[in-house]
């Protein structure tokens, strides 16, 4: 049933009887019925598209985010990252089993699980729940923007594509797609309010969003807008550069030799330019033999096609298909575009073993051509004709380039329906198969060790920012695994690996590599395409880091991603964890005595929750709900699932072999919505197990853009409950109370027990305060008590107002909380001293305060 703008929520067995056509009506009509639920708010219709493309101080908003990637670097001092999430707020391991703390409140829509009042951005959603990660008990999800509904409908149906464009796959993905997760990574602007409803308790959730300090070149979120360019875009992931086409470009490369000891540099790079694409080629480094897919089979007159993507400019076109050795006899004809180009022939059965084919397609049949429709039939096979992953490779100017990749089965039903795959007479299907290559052990020994003791260097305007691991770099950390995401790709087996991340400098840049292990490297190709850019752009725009971190895990101490002090955008990480629980049986202190003795669970390293504090805050701005739920996934990775989405994913998992001596993951995230700013200082890092308590050697290489100085400064405190601070900031409150607090904070920055007088009030409450003239905007941060939840209070600035500060975040456990409101730059530049009205609002609990501190923003 359609009412207005969205679908309702009627039972179960209703919603999943209704057509394809009928749930995408809910994106479809919401422009149709505006005009039925009356205009939009003033300030919405104030933004115009080309507002959304031209947004200051908070990067690409909207689509722009996946647009204008090539504006990674820019300053976002309008904006601030945070997250909802299900985490446990007494710090046990409840982060959803029980849904104790999944929902802010409950109305009669149901489980309201994130709200903001003010303008932002929802930048991700992600939630799992048993049995793994299968959503469907959590019924619908609401999300209204601007006070207007612009998504309703089963949570299951919107994950898994059902709706239609913008909510298709990789912009959305369920549980097969990401190994035990379900995500929506479609970007939601809002000018004035948001929030985010589910029908039942949804137990583990994370919900990311971006606020901003004004509302300038915001315009909100368009549901019937299929964005159809950005989904083309992301379905390319791993095989093309996402950001724009740059107009001039210049390619230098280098092969060369590397002793251990000796490094190569690529001769300078001049500016002011950015660099779009480093390539790097080492041909003795061998593919990791521990393959986890899944896939499909088809039987005598059955075949199979997909549809691949090449480049026009080919000279002929490699088709290669992973298969399932074990299967003998396998004979099947490769056509394209119905042409026979040649015959897949297994030979006789390899049990264990993966396979692995080529076919050769000449240029006749390929040049000039985008798109090829690319179909097996089957000839002969001792059991049947069997297939888990094709990957095209285009060859332009002599060598051969990825141009796409299917990866199917029934774990990959985004990448199958992208890629318009059919199959005929099919008579098997695989969840997971776990074989192996056939490769030297010797090999893999030799070329983890390259990847792992090989860094390369890069410096930008005398200033080296990256220096890593050349494997963790690009994405694979355990050893040379596939992998595919937006901003880098490992092609393994003897192919390129590649990073998109735009790196701009200002005069010159130099890239090195040094071989710091014991490997020679007889071969390699070093390769980076540069394009000019305007000395204004590059001054605005930070320097892009790669910073690499290795060690063993602390008891009681987070591993920490980064920790920064300056300026800058924090945009992802690479992650390798060799957990180092031993087989067994835990110790008698770790359980009652009455319970008999558990065997010891390798994977509990995983139950460790993110953590980023922003500025100095000893609240987090994000607190996750385990490590396979930060990398998008769930349950472990499904119990060992490997798989490779846009912006995460974990690609590699070893155990007990292949220099894994325990239990080793492979993972990462990529924050390209989710980004998070820091003005003075970001710690940022993840646990490891339920209490920080489990023993690993971890390394990670963290991706940010920035610089050493920080862009803010302290200019003024208030302490609300110091009779002379009141004085001298003339402190005004009515219907006020104080009274001490000793309590702690979440996370374990400084957790404390603290001791502060704090107060409590229902009336207005003014105070002036000290700020730089020259700022470009004024952040207040909040030390309260967040017992009572929902808090909220309209703020005044010298008797105008900028907006309400709301904060639906509660907690008995941990009670001191710090937190944010921006105060822009049109109610502050130019003034020494603001004076600041806070109005509690009548429907909400007393507004809490110990401390305000302010930030004044320094010019970008």
């Amino acid at each position: 049933m359609v009412t207005g703008s969205t679908v309702t929520a009627r039972s179960r067995s209703h919603l999943r009887n209704r057509t394809t056509t009928a749930l995408a009506l809910v994106v479809a009509t919401v422009a149709a019925t505006a005009a039925a639920v009356g205009p939009p708010p003033r300030s919405a219709r104030a933004a115009t598209h080309s507002d959304t493309a031209t947004s200051v101080g908070k990067g690409p908003v909207g689509w722009q985010t996946y647009r204008r990637l090539d504006r990674l670097g820019e300053p976002r001092p309008a904006q601030h990252s945070a997250q909802f999430s299900s985490f446990s707020r007494s710090g046990s391991n409840d982060d959803g089993f029980e849904g104790t703390y999944s929902c802010l409140r409950t109305t009669e829509r149901g489980c309201v699980i994130a709200e903001h009042t003010g303008p932002g951005e929802i930048t991700s959603l992600w939630f799992t729940r048993q049995p793994w990660g299968d959503v469907s008990a959590t019924g619908d999800i609401r999300i209204d923007l601007d006070g207007r509904t612009v998504l309703e409908a089963p949570l299951s149906d919107v994950v898994s594509g059902e709706l239609g464009a913008p909510f298709v796959w990789p912009l959305v993905g369920d549980a097969r797609d990401t190994a035990g997760g379900a995500v929506i990574k479609v970007p939601m602007p809002y000018r004035e309010s948001m929030r985010v409803t589910v029908e039942h308790n949804p137990r583990f959730y994370h919900v990311g969003y971006r606020s901003f300090a004004d509302a300038h070149g915001v315009r909100t979120f368009d549901p019937s807008d299929p964005a159809r360019d950005v989904i083309r875009r992301l379905r390319r992931f791993g095989v093309a550069d996402p950001k724009p086409a740059a107009a001039e470009q210049e390619r230098r490369q280098r092969t060369f030799a590397l002793r251990p000891g000796e490094s190569v540099r690529l001769s300078p790079l001049r500016g002011p330019a950015s660099i779009d694409e480093l390539r790097l080629r080492i041909p003795q480094v061998t593919a990791a033999p521990r393959v986890i897919d899944d896939g499909r089979a088809f039987g005598s007159g059955g075949g199979s096609s997909f549809t691949a993507r090449i480049s026009p400019d080919n000279e002929g076109v490699r088709i290669t298909r992973r298969y399932d050795a074990g299967v003998g006899e396998q004979v099947a004809e490769l056509l394209v575009d119905g042409t026979p180009v040649g015959t897949w022939r297994s030979g006789a059965a390899r049990p264990g073993e993966w396979g692995r084919q080529s076919i050769e397609v000449d240029q006749t049949l390929t040049a000039g051509r985008e798109r090829l429709r690319i179909s097996n039939r089957f000839r002969s096979a001792a059991v049947d004709v069997n297939e888990f992953r094709y990957e095209v490779h285009s060859r332009v100017d002599g060598r051969w380039t990825r141009t796409d990749v299917l990866d199917l089965g029934p774990a990959h039903p985004g990448e199958e329906r992208a890629h318009d795959y059919r199959v005929d007479n099919e008579v098997f299907t695989r969840d997971r198969l776990l074989a192996r290559f056939p490769v030297d052990e010797r090999e893999v020994t030799a070329s983890d060790e390259i990847l792992a003791n090989t860094r390369l260097r890069v410096s930008f305007d005398g200033r080296t920012t990256v220096d890593a691991p050349i494997g963790e770099f690009f994405g694979t950390g355990l050893g040379e695994y596939d992998v595919r995401r937006l901003m880098s790709s490992v092609d393994a087996g003897r192919g390129w690996y590649v990073s998109w991340w735009p790196m701009p400098f200002r005069t010159e840049a130099e890239i090195e590599l040094v071989n710091n292990g014991s490997v020679p490297i007889r071969t390699a190709t070093l390769e980076a395409t540069t394009s000019a850019r305007e000395a204004a752009g590059t001054a605005r725009e930070g320097y892009f880091h790669a910073t690499h971190r290795a060690g063993h895990t602390q008891p009681g101490s987070d591993w920490t991603f980064l920790d920064v002090e300056g300026s800058g955008t924090f945009h992802g990480v690479t992650h390798t964890m060799r957990g180092r629980i031993p087989p067994g049986t835990r110790a008698r202190a770790e359980r009652p005595r009455s319970l008999p003795s558990p065997r010891a669970n390798q994977r509990n390293y995983l139950e460790g929750d993110e953590r980023f504090h922003v500025d100095g805050s000893a609240t987090p701005s994000w607190h996750g709900t385990g490590t396979e739920d930060f990398y998008e996934s769930g349950w472990y990775f499904r119990g060992g699932t490997t798989f490779t989405m846009p912006l995460a994913g974990s690609p590699a998992y070893e155990r007990s072999g292949d220099g894994c001596r325990y239990d080793c993951t492979g993972a990462y995230r990529l924050l390209l919505p989710d980004a998070v700013p820091f003005r003075e200082h970001l710690l940022a890092g993840i646990e490891h197990g339920p209490a920080n308590n489990e023993p690993g050697v971890y390394s990670s290489t963290a991706y940010w853009y920035g610089d050493s100085a920080p862009s803010t400064s302290v200019t003024d405190r208030v302490e609300p409950a110091d009779r002379l601070n009141r004085l001298v900031h003339h402190y005004r409150a009515e219907g006020e109370s104080v009274r001490k607090l000793t309590a702690t904070f979440e996370g374990d920055v400084d957790p404390g027990p603290h001791r502060h007088s704090t107060t409590s009030t229902t009336g207005g409450i003014e105070f002036r305060v000290r700020i730089d003239p020259e700022n470009t905007g004024v952040r207040l941060r909040r030390l309260s008590d967040q017992f009572h939840s929902g808090q909220r209070a309209v703020v005044r600035v010298d008797g105008r107002t900028v907006g309400t500060w709301s904060q639906p975040l509660g907690n008995r456990s941990h009670r001191w909380l710090q937190d944010v409101f921006d105060v822009p730059a049109e109610f502050t530049a130019g003034k020494s001293s603001l004076r600041v009205r806070l109005t509690p609002a009548e429907d909400a609990p007393p507004w809490s305060a110990a401390r305000y501190t302010v930030f004044s923003h320094d010019t970008d």
